[in-house]
């Protein structure tokens, strides 16, 4: 099913998100990634539009099961623009070597403008985290 009301675009990834019982920025960054890494872009955007074609829309405005862990962009661990210290939270992992990763990928041969465009895009479909607010402290009388 998709959900629309849930979704950025179609609610594809939102549907599929559900149903796997997933958060819907890593389906939404999945798909993002599997659509360019391969250099078949054209492709991912047609099986996008067959997904909002065929599948039904949920009518029912259910709840939103919301998982525990939500992929966010770092506020405390950025370099740039906080995806890879977000990826590296989400995981559990140093960010280190998260951005180890990043730019080996984005710098094998013939990916850097795939890398450089997941990067972009991460940058879009993740969302940035809350401000950690700060709590007063309790006093002692």
């Amino acid at each position: 099913m998709r959900l629309p009301s849930q979704g950025k675009l179609g609610g594809v990834c939102a549907g599929i998100a559900a149903h796997l019982n997933a958060d819907p920025t890593v389906v939404r960054l999945v798909w993002a990634i599997l659509s360019i890494v391969p250099g078949i872009i054209i492709g991912g955007l047609l099986a996008y539009a067959v997904a909002w074609v065929l599948l039904p829309v949920d009518r029912v405005d259910a709840p939103a099961t919301t998982p525990v862990r939500r992929l966010r962009r770092s506020t405390g661990d950025r370099k740039l623009a906080g995806v890879c210290g977000g990826v590296a939270e989400y995981f559990g992992v140093d960010s280190t070597l998260v951005r180890i990763v990043a730019v080996a990928l984005a710098i094998y041969p013939g990916a850097v403008i795939c890398g450089v465009l997941v990067y972009v895009i991460a940058w879009f479909v993740i969302p940035i985290a809350p401000a950690a607010g700060f709590a007063p402290s309790p006093s002692t009388p």
